[in-house]
């Protein structure tokens, strides 16, 4: 396909157009899911010249891929476990994206490693990271930095004394995960992928014993098409099995949901220069810079109830307290926690009892002709599942299918990204703007800033900060309705920006705000406006009060009784054969 410039624009007016293309073309793949993975096949379709469309049943990330732990890491434990190749795989995916897929996205960040033991502990994990190093962890990044206890509290202060005999300093990297999952789709959509959320599988079309297609259903107003593909890919993640049951194909792997919860804390409430990461007696502990908050997660415990709702406990919160609070000098309580969320981990089931053991390997099946199914994996390796996903979609495809292309391809906003960074204060004079919030802006947009300030050139109001939400200007409000695809609350306040999770509030101050700001873009009435903070209200209500309930299921029952904001999503239905 070829590049369409303005089809990266995913606003109104592409979505219609999007509707009438999926009814009218013949595809040569439908990828079902936004996620990351869903997004990355898109991509990497397209970038081969099929002809492709990409239909999520939300929003983009709303599932998993805007819950993770914020790194686009290596997998520094996954060593203990053997797992080599996805180490290395991960770590070189890892330098793509950190020098030319994204750079804008993925950023750099020094953590500490703080050891416990005297004597086996040091060489030990020395020899680990020097592993770590040479598959790949330290091409682009200092490579690992032996310190004494006075060293490693000299890096992180916050840790108490005796909670450590001395530590390792390495590299890794942090990205907003549902940012980066946004802007893999938008990079589909220019290189020519019809895109569209809020439209959900609902059944799967047949020609003989072969799937041809999918039928959709617009979860917004409830209308319904048939979409006419050679080969469907099944990219949703958790939802696998249930996309998987519609098929009524017998599947070749089941996919396991594991829980993890994650909060987050105001920055200066730890004192640490350094991410830092701690061995737990199941898993590890993170603890990432994010802006002017830590994120500190995560829990791994087998889910098996709303797969669109994971909901954090009282005893999930506990938990994190309780095992960051045995190295803090200064414990955290409940009243320092500003946000809390929990996603869904799509593992491939049947190697291990144990969640935290599951392989993070993927798998692809080609489950019957003209359906592939994908699952598994890390975030970091998003890229090399969408390559072997549409590797085994070729077979279904009568063209030639090109080889991948995709480590060639930067995602929009990378191009220039470098150039601009060093261009902050001069940028700063041009848009009026502090340096500062320069920067932060090109670390959400890259080159894609001249986009964004375009919408304030007729409203320079747009460049105030919003009232309850400063760290965010009103003009990325407007921009993430009429290019980002946000078409609800719900996707601004928790997915292109994080207000959700970086504010006490949790978005319930500024909903007004936002609102008014993008009913002129999305069409929406006083009615639309008051429905939707309603709808957006009542979300935050459930998940407050569900995190302060004792088990899965109570806090579960609070979170899946709030609205939906898509209104007319359907329970899946199966089609006949």
């Amino acid at each position: 396909m070829t590049k369409q410039p303005g089809a990266q624009f995913l606003g109104p007016q592409q979505r219609d157009l999007a509707w009438e293309q999926l009814q009218k073309e013949q595809f040569d793949i439908v990828v079902i899911g936004g996620g990351v993975v869903g997004a990355g096949t898109a991509l990497d379709a397209a970038t081969r010249g099929l002809k492709v469309a990409l239909v999520e049943a939300r929003d983009f990330a709303s599932g998993t891929s805007s819950r993770s732990s914020k790194m686009f890491h290596g997998g520094l434990r996954y060593l203990e476990q053997l797992e080599f190749g996805l180490v290395r795989e991960a770590l070189r995916e890892r330098e793509l994206s950190l020098t030319t897929l994204a750079p804008h996205l993925v950023k750099p960040l020094p953590f500490l490693f703080p050891l416990t033991h005297r004597g086996w502990e040091r060489p030990y994990v020395a020899a680990g990271m020097l592993l770590y190093d040479q598959l790949g962890g330290a091409k682009s990044v200092p490579a690992q930095k032996h310190l004494t206890r006075s060293g490693a509290l000299r890096l992180a202060p916050g840790l108490k004394r005796n909670s450590l005999v001395g530590g390792i300093r390495f590299y890794d990297t942090v990205v907003d995960d549902a940012r980066h999952t946004m802007t893999v789709a938008r990079t589909a959509a220019y290189y020519g992928a019809v895109v569209r959320t809020s439209t959900q599988v609902v059944g799967f079309l047949r020609e003989a014993d072969r799937v041809s297609g999918v039928r959709v259903h617009d979860s917004e107003d409830g209308r319904s098409a048939e979409i006419r593909a050679h080969v469907v890919v099944n990219a949703t993640g958790v939802w696998t099995d249930e996309i998987q049951a519609l098929s009524r194909q017998k599947g070749r792997f089941r996919v396991r949901a594991s829980k993890g919860v994650h909060i987050v804390v105001p920055r200066d409430r730890i004192v640490s220069e350094a991410a830092i990461i701690l061995r737990t007696p199941t898993s590890v502990l993170f603890l990432i810079p994010w802006g002017t908050h830590w994120i500190i997660g995560t829990t791994d415990t087998d889910w098996n109830l709303d797969l669109a709702h994971p909901a954090a406990t009282k005893a999930d919160i506990d938990y994190i307290l309780t095992r960051v609070n045995q190295v803090l000098v200064t414990p955290l309580t409940h009243a320092d926690i500003d946000g809390v969320y929990a996603g869904l981990r799509p593992l491939l089931a049947g190697e291990s009892d144990e969640t935290s053991k599951l392989s993070r390997e993927h798998a692809v099946a080609r489950v019957a002709p003209g359906l592939i199914a994908i699952a598994g994996g890390k975030y970091t390796t998003y890229r090399v599942m969408a390559e072997d996903a549409v590797e085994a979609a070729a077979e279904d495809i009568p063209a030639r299918v090109s080889p991948s292309i995709t480590q060639k391809v930067p995602l929009m906003g990378a191009d220039g990204y470098f150039a601009l960074v060093n261009q902050t204060l001069h940028l700063g004079e041009i848009y009026g703007l502090h340096p500062y919030r320069v920067k932060h802006l090109l670390d959400r947009y890259g080159s894609l800033l001249d986009e964004v300030m375009e919408l304030a050139k007729a409203q320079p109001e747009l460049l105030a900060p919003l009232t309850d939400a400063p760290s965010y200007l009103q003009v990325e409000i407007v921009y993430a309705a009429a290019a980002e695809g946000a078409l609800h609350l719900e996707d601004i306040l928790a997915r292109r920006t994080r207000i959700a999770i970086e504010y006490p509030h949790r978005g319930k101050n500024c909903a007004e705000q936002v609102a008014r700001l993008v009913a002129p873009v999305l069409g929406w009435d006083a009615a639309d406006i008051d429905r939707e903070l309603e709808t957006y209200l009542a979300r935050v209500d459930a998940e407050v009060r569900s995190q302060a309930q004792p088990d899965d299921e109570s806090a579960d029952a609070l979170r899946a009784a709030a609205p939906e904001a898509r209104g007319q999503l359907l329970e899946p239905v199966p089609i006949g054969r």
